[in-house]
């Protein structure tokens, strides 16, 4: 890792959006210490592709304060994203995500504290909202835990903002809406219809279609957060990212068999929908904050990156990493 440029850590950089915003820092010029976690394969997960001379990537889990206090020596800013992210995971293991999202925000505070980081931010989700009680959803919007996997992260959100008026941690709240694109895994709604339909499935098997969603492509994700890590002055604001646009999952799915000009149908899955009072049924987000703080604008229109996003996915390399025959939980 080159010693002249700017350090930067990130938590869950072998992740679907850690990887992408490991990618986009290293191209405007920043040296990543990358972390993915610890596993026996020595498997670096999205990471696995990514060969940059400014990228030095780590093993371990946030969930180790030891770990997590030497990972965030010698670095000016901090991207937290590790986490454990699958909602229908959070019913069955909701004692993981405890742990993984609170205790291991907790260590990655403590251990910026400890060595002085310039800015750390801290990676929250629009679910933390639950069904939008008004539209678009601003900042100040309620906290509705409807999952449990929504109520580690307001919990991991009210230990960093702790740490920014207790210690005085230099901590922004990134709130990304529904990001999808490439390297998505099948849990989510996107890649399941995608590599359903390029399986050659002509009845979708999908959950609940009336929600709606802001969806973020990937890369307007991370541009959201390397702006928020730079721009001056934001300490202590929760921030959301989101393209003040929403579609409903069923529109979504039309759109995606339109643009792979595939003739199909949807089927209910029970396995697939959430529990009644789980369901978050509206969503659509206010980038106001984000759009004055910073230069920050959406890039990509939903058609625009859907069609990055067939095109990843069709990939026979690709496709052929999706078990689409399944429900990914």
């Amino acid at each position: 890792m080159s010693q002249h440029k700017t350090k930067v850590l990130v938590t869950g950089a072998d992740g679907f959006i850690g990887s992408h915003l490991t990618e986009s820092l290293l191209a405007k010029g920043y040296a990543v210490r990358a972390l993915s976690q610890y596993n026996s394969f020595n498997n670096w997960g999205w990471l696995e592709e990514v060969c940059h001379p400014d990228l030095e990537v780590v093993t371990g889990d946030v969930r180790d304060p030891n770990l997590c206090r030497e990972i965030a020596r010698g670095i000016d800013t901090v991207y937290h994203l590790a986490a454990l992210i699958a909602i229908p995971y959070s019913y069955v293991a909701p004692d993981s995500y405890v742990d993984t999202n609170i205790k291991g925000t907790l260590n990655i505070c403590q251990a910026c504290r400890d060595n002085g980081v310039r800015r750390l931010v801290v990676t929250s989700t629009s679910e933390v909202y639950g069904t939008a009680l008004r539209v678009p959803i601003d900042e100040s919007h309620p906290r509705q835990p409807q999952s449990p996997y929504s109520a580690t992260k307001i919990g991991a959100d009210a230990i960093a903002l702790s740490f920014y008026n207790a210690f005085e941690l230099p901590v922004v709240l990134a709130r990304p809406f529904n990001t999808y694109g490439p390297r998505q895994s099948a849990r989510a709604i996107i890649p399941t219809i995608i590599s359903q339909i390029a399986n050659g499935a002509t009845e979708i098997k999908v959950g609940d279609l009336t929600p709606t969603r802001d969806f973020n492509y990937v890369l307007d994700t991370a541009a959201g957060f390397i702006a928020l890590g730079e721009a001056e002055g934001i300490e202590g604001k929760e921030i959301n990212i989101a393209t003040g646009t929403e579609i409903s999952m069923r529109d979504t799915l039309e759109l995606i068999a339109e643009i792979m000009e595939k003739d199909v149908k949807y089927v209910v899955d029970p396995a697939r929908l959430r529990p009644s009072g789980s369901e978050v049924f509206r969503l659509c987000g206010d980038n106001t904050l984000i759009t004055s703080l910073t230069d920050w604008r959406p890039r990509y229109d939903i058609r625009e990156g859907l069609k990055e996003t067939i095109k990843w996915i069709t990939n026979p390399a690709n496709l052929s990493g999706y078990k689409s025959g399944i429900y990914n939980v």
